[in-house]
């Protein structure tokens, strides 16, 4: 039984989120019907469950078969029947025990915004038109709360009964051009609409809705109706999983 690891890309507009479910295209569904011409019916695993609508330039999933298949060749068919909007970026046979989901470390997110008066055509896809010139400053310095070991019960969604308590390593917003301001995130992991709603946060308080001091007692009471609710899920990409050197399989 060999495991294989697959670097995947995909603009999330068309697909109901990654994760497969019946009557509904996800990015799973096509990802596994495409590969069962050389796997058989095999389960996948990933790495971070996107929503609906939310995109991927550095996913991973797992997977383990004992047919022997040659990753060239899958990786060009693959291409060939799931792109443009999904990308197999590589291919390999994984470390013994890896698992795209259990032995990651952390996940890195980016969200952009486009805060001009005027939309971008070409950016519509990945980004959140405001339409409102954002304080990027007051926004960089809420965003520094978050950093460090939390509960942050307030940014997610109670669904379930599972701890909310989360490792944030990094956590700004810098203006990469006139009219676009990005939010880039690092966690040991992330609890449902938790990016979103940090970005609504911090966006109320780009607009001087809400002062930067607000971010921590919003944190402090870990109660939702205090967030501005969740951001758009267009504009979030995940960009980056981060695991442990001796599970990444070889390139």
């Amino acid at each position: 039984m060999t495991t294989w690891r697959i670097d995947l890309a995909y603009d999330g507009t068309g697909f109901h989120g990654y994760a497969r479910q019946q009557a509904v295209r996800t990015v799973q569904g096509e990802l596994e019907t495409a590969l069962e011409p050389f796997t058989g019916p095999v389960p996948t695993f990933v790495a971070g469950r996107t929503d609906r609508g939310v995109h991927a330039t550095g996913q991973v999933v797992s997977f383990a078969t004992e047919t022997p298949i040659d990753p060239v060749r899958v990786v060009r068919s693959l291409n060939r029947r799931l792109g443009p909007e999904i990308a197999v970026k590589r291919l390999v046979a994984a470390a013994d025990g890896f698992h795209a989901r259990f032995s990651a470390v952390g996940r890195a997110y980016e969200y952009l915004i486009l805060d001009g008066e005027v939309p971008d055509p070409f950016l519509s896809r990945i980004s959140w038109h405001l339409g409102h010139a954002l304080d990027v400053d007051a926004m960089d310095e809420a965003a520094a709360a978050l950093l460090g070991e939390h509960d942050f019960a307030a940014f997610c969604r109670r669904a379930e009964q599972r701890s909310t308590i989360r490792l944030v390593r990094t956590a700004r917003w810098e203006r990469r051009r006139p009219d676009l301001v990005v939010f880039t995130i690092e966690a040991s992991s992330f609890c449902h609409q938790m990016v979103r709603s940090m970005v609504a946060t911090c966006a109320r308080i780009g607009r001087g809705a809400a002062s930067p001091g607000s971010m921590a007692d919003v944190i402090a009471s870990r109660d939702r109706s205090l967030t501005a609710g969740p951001a758009p899920p267009h504009g979030l990409t995940l960009v980056r999983v981060d695991y442990p050197a001796d599970r990444l399989g070889e390139p």
